[in-house]
């Protein structure tokens, strides 16, 4: 039995993406879930808001600590061998671990790309390589005896992308309210059917029958909209409007499905949140290196702020109960 894993995606960058699957994976913990955060985001920023500085440094300096996401598929980048044993660093004694991420996994996007057509060709090292972050995946929610896996992945349609959501049982799209997000999925949407046919097509040759690969089923399970604060340049008109239109565009080019008239967000079954920004809270939670909803008095949130972070706590409680509702990963009741 395989561990859901649940991609949060957009090829459009600035959406809040790396903040939301750093809070659920916080919230998920606190649901009482055993949670691998997995970094296949290159530039490694979920990494970053995990670790400090000084252990990041350690991390990717010192070949005798935990294994980072690209050191466990360099055995199949150098052809020496397949996926490494994975490590994780563990975030919260046993119940969240990350797998870190790692600048150098960008030199993986060559390989990724070169093995694809390999695929048509029944060539098992294809398979291996295209397979490898699905395979290394499973292997940290056997080693952590994880209850679910969220991943953060990169803001382009690149070849780590697609084989990152090839290995994705569920994808959630973070967007904001404006253009570039609505002309984002346009592309993400027919992209993404496209990987998931292509992967269909290539599941028939695999030529080792002792090698399991993910099904790829890559099901859009809905949307997050995080509402940043409507600056003065951008009218409240401007705003709703691009607010109006994210239902349509969704249906349409991420489930293909006609548009259906006009859906207002708020009534729109694909929507799973909207989200505040929680400006003021960001600098304090990034200094305690927490998430905003675990801030204290003695980390600065007092008055309105605790009120914000009393706020927060419930809008992601109820975000990481609808994602689990349709992803059917169990929370046990005690905690809800």
């Amino acid at each position: 039995m395989t561990v859901p894993i649940i991609a949060f995606f957009n090829n459009k960058g600035g959406v809040g993406k790396t903040s939301l699957v750093y809070h659920l994976a916080w919230m998920y913990q606190n649901l009482g879930l055993r949670v691998v955060a997995a970094d296949l985001d290159p530039q490694a920023n979920l990494t970053a808001a995990f670790l400090d500085e000084d252990r990041l440094e350690e991390i990717w300096e010192d070949k005798n600590q935990p294994l980072t996401v690209f050191r466990c598929v360099q055995p199949l980048v150098r052809g020496i061998g397949d996926i490494a044993i994975p490590q994780l660093e563990p975030i919260i004694e046993e119940e969240l671990a990350l797998l870190v991420g790692d600048l150098s996994l960008s030199g993986f996007e060559d390989d990724l790309s070169a093995q694809w057509p390999g695929c048509m060709d029944r060539k098992e090292r294809s398979f291996r390589v295209i397979s490898a972050f699905w395979r290394l995946l499973q292997a940290t929610a056997i080693s952590h005896n994880a209850d679910i896996i969220l991943t953060d992945l990169g803001p382009n349609l690149g070849a780590i992308n697609r084989a990152a959501l090839i290995a994705a049982d569920y994808v959630v799209v973070p967007l904001s309210p404006d253009l570039f997000s609505l002309q984002g999925l346009k592309n993400l949407g027919p992209t993404v059917r496209r990987w998931r046919e292509e992967w269909q097509e290539r599941l028939q040759k695999n030529p080792a029958p002792d090698l399991i690969l993910p099904a790829g089923g890559i099901e859009p399970i809905g949307y997050v909209v995080m509402q940043h604060s409507i600056r003065l340049d951008r009218p409240v008109k401007a705003y709703h409007r691009w607010m109006e239109r994210i239902p349509g565009v969704y249906r349409e080019t991420v489930l293909n499905q006609p548009a259906n008239g006009e859906i207002l967000i708020k009534e729109d079954a694909n929507c799973l949140a909207l989200l505040k920004h929680y400006q003021s809270l960001m600098p304090l939670a990034q200094e305690a290196r927490k998430p905003l909803f675990q801030l204290k008095p003695a980390d600065g949130a007092i008055g309105a702020h605790l009120k914000a972070v009393q706020s927060a706590y419930q809008d992601f409680k109820q975000l990481a109960i609808k994602i689990a509702e349709r992803t059917k990963v169990s929370l046990d009741a005690v905690y809800l």
